[in-house]
């Protein structure tokens, strides 16, 4: 284990868990000087990123990304068409707004899950498209305009988002590149310092692997 890391304080009238940043590939919250540096590889449409997010996010943020000890970085993994869209989506969404449509993304898989399923020649049809429309296109299909637009993205705005094939093009060669990299075989993958964390998927084992790097 790593010895005991003192807190470091937030800039005044901040917390750090409001401290967001892009990141080349993703959004990273908290000290961008914190000793420890989480990565979390998440797929948007993994049933087990989903489950992370719902049981350690907010532990996550209040005990170890408030305490300045640990940053917290998310890099959409992308597997397919659903999660490609919405990862696009969530990281064309900006800094103040990538980590809670994440966090809704995963409380409500299975409703996308089921406006996908409605809608299944949408993603087979997909490929006679402009590459510029294609992703609009099975937004609409999959109802999943209308679902950003209850959440505040305008139908407007998530056209532009996803019409940006170079933007969404560059997602998909992220995800390639962090697979070969990192040998990332499932979601989520965990690295600490860079270092993938091995066989741990679950909060309470990454809890424990954050307390042994001294966060606690």
């Amino acid at each position: 284990g790593g010895d005991k890391i003192d807190p470091i304080a937030a800039p005044a009238g901040k917390s750090w868990s409001q401290t967001v940043v892009r990141t080349d590939t993703g959004y990273r919250i908290g000290n961008p000087e914190a000793p420890l540096a989480l990565v979390e590889y998440a797929s948007f449409t993994c049933s087990h990123c989903a489950q992370f997010s719902t049981t350690g996010g907010e532990e996550l943020k209040r005990e170890f990304v408030d305490s300045g000890r640990v940053s917290w970085e998310v890099r959409p993994f992308i597997r397919d068409p659903l999660d490609l869209i919405t990862a696009s989506v969530a990281l064309c969404a900006g800094p103040e707004r990538f980590f809670p449509l994440a966090e809704n993304v995963f409380a409500s898989q299975e409703q996308l899950f089921t406006g996908a399923q409605a809608a299944p020649e949408a993603a087979q049809n997909m490929g006679a498209l402009p590459e510029a429309q294609r992703y609009t296109s099975l937004a609409r299909a999959w109802k999943l305009d209308e679902f950003f637009a209850a959440r505040g993205i305008a139908a407007a705005d998530l056209n532009t988002c996803l019409s940006d094939t170079a933007t969404v093009n560059k997602h998909i060669q992220a995800t390639e590149n962090a697979g070969k990299e990192y040998e990332i075989t499932g979601t989520p993958t965990f690295l600490i310092n860079n270092q993938v964390v091995p066989n741990v998927a679950e909060w309470p084992a990454l809890r424990e692997r954050l307390q042994a790097a001294g966060a606690r």
